[in-house]
């Protein structure tokens, strides 16, 4: 009777060691819509989709896909862009913590930045950033597939802009 106890013991635990430890486990728990996440209504200015017009028309030229705008990137843009109106200065400050949230939001695998200050028109802005080597790479980066973008003005009028790339 020992014996047989002893078997069905181990037989037991067996199958529970191979059931709860498979090589495809790494400790991460999705839901089946873990790929897909639930976006917001957002409003864009007529210059904020100008830029994200021109930035897409610059990726074709030079050969890219274009990307798609994902709200929920856009609203990570604005909570930034109001707090760099706040202090009064342009920074990336946080960005680690903006790019936390698209990691858990919409699944984002790399995030990158563009930020800007004081330019009056979507033209004038994208230009600057195309002709600047740092942020021409996140706006010519292929592994990018969607972005976001936030323009705001301070009470003096100046324009703030933040613009946020990611990869799916």
């Amino acid at each position: 009777m020992k014996t047989i106890t002893l078997r069905l013991l181990l037989i037991l635990s067996l199958t529970f060691s191979f059931y709860s430890c498979t090589s495809d486990e790494d400790g991460i728990f999705l839901d089946e819509t873990s790929s897909k996440f639930n976006d917001i209504n957002l409003s864009y200015t007529q210059m904020e989709f100008e830029i994200l017009n021109l930035v897409n028309e610059h990726r074709k030229s030079v050969g890219l896909n274009p990307l798609n705008t994902i709200n929920l990137v856009s609203k990570e843009a604005i909570s930034h862009t109001d707090y760099m109106i706040s202090v009064g200065t342009v920074s990336h400050d946080n960005f680690s913590d903006r790019h936390q949230k698209l990691v858990k939001g919409v699944a984002a695998k790399k995030v990158g930045e563009n930020v800007a200050y004081g330019y009056r028109s979507a033209k004038a802005v994208v230009n600057a950033w195309i002709n600047s080597d740092g942020h021409r790479m996140n706006i010519e980066n292929e592994n990018f597939t969607d972005f976001g973008i936030s323009t705001k003005q301070d009470a003096e009028g100046r324009n703030y802009f933040t613009h946020i790339f990611i990869k799916r």
